[in-house]
């Protein structure tokens, strides 16, 4: 029997593995509370190797729950309004059934 899956449960799935880890929780929770941020001022206000933050906006970035502007040699990073409130409204509907 194949099961199939709606559009926004494979959406939800996909923010929800985005932010399954408490690093990239911290993460959004730093750009959240402004409207865009460098890599660098995020490394400075959460202190983790470069490489290890780069990977974790990858992934958030991937998941469409970040958007970056690259402006060579800085990159700035943002959250994707249009996505984060989609991210919203399906959390908020799993969790009021």
């Amino acid at each position: 029997m194949k099961i199939s899956y709606s559009q926004n449960q494979i959406q939800l799935a996909r923010f929800a593995k985005a932010m399954g880890n408490p690093a990239r929780i911290k993460i959004l929770e730093i750009l959240s509370n402004q409207d865009c941020c460098y890599s660098g001022n995020i490394a400075e206000e959460f202190p983790i190797a470069l490489s290890t933050l780069s990977q974790h906006l990858k992934e958030l970035k991937a998941a469409g729950l970040i958007q970056g502007e690259i402006n060579p040699p800085y990159i700035k990073y943002c959250i994707n309004k249009e996505n984060w409130a989609s991210a919203k409204l399906l959390f908020d509907a799993l969790l009021k059934k």
